[in-house]
């Protein structure tokens, strides 16, 4: 069983209903074990600025699925969840991203891993930290990179996700 690390947005509808549901459908799915979800964290848009705040969590996986097939799971639950991919860090019912797998390095057109811009984002490591703050990506723990990177204004952590599932 390989360890992963998924990152969930919404900041469409009832974000927490999507999120909560993801983690469901994330422990339904079979060769998966959800073994530990960060609390929810609400966030300020990134890149497109004008559209409502996220909802962001962190959830840690065992799998026995290949990187791939983590992925093509993420995005059967995001559409399952109504995503609909029309404009790039535009709002979204559900947003799942792989983050690592392991200590597996991929550089595929579907899959980059770790994940290339994970380590710049604070409404990814913050959940992240809470769950896998001793985890080294790129020769240093999570924690100690959201200690680089810092908060950004506006963002709340709220109660575990785990009980709203």
């Amino acid at each position: 069983m390989a360890e992963a690390a998924l990152s969930l947005g919404s900041n469409l509808g009832d974000r927490q209903a999507h999120l909560a549901g993801a983690v469901r459908a994330l422990e339904a799915w079979d060769g998966v074990r959800v073994t530990a979800v960060s609390s929810l964290w609400e966030t300020p848009p990134w890149g497109i600025e004008d559209q409502p705040h996220f909802l962001n969590a962190c959830v840690l996986i065992e799998t026995s699925l290949s990187p791939i097939e983590v992925l093509d799971a993420c995005l059967a639950i995001e559409r399952e969840h109504g995503r609909e991919r029309s404009l790039r860090w535009g709002p979204r019912t559900l947003d799942m991203d792989v983050l690592y797998y392991d200590d597996v390095e991929v550089d595929e057109e579907r899959l980059i891993l770790p994940h290339p811009r994970m380590l710049l984002r604070s409404f990814v490591l913050a959940p992240l930290a809470e769950i896998a703050p001793e985890k080294v990506i790129a020769g240093v723990t999570i924690q100690e990179n959201l200690a680089l990177v810092g908060l950004e204004a506006g963002m709340k952590r709220l109660e575990p996700l785990r009980g709203q599932a």
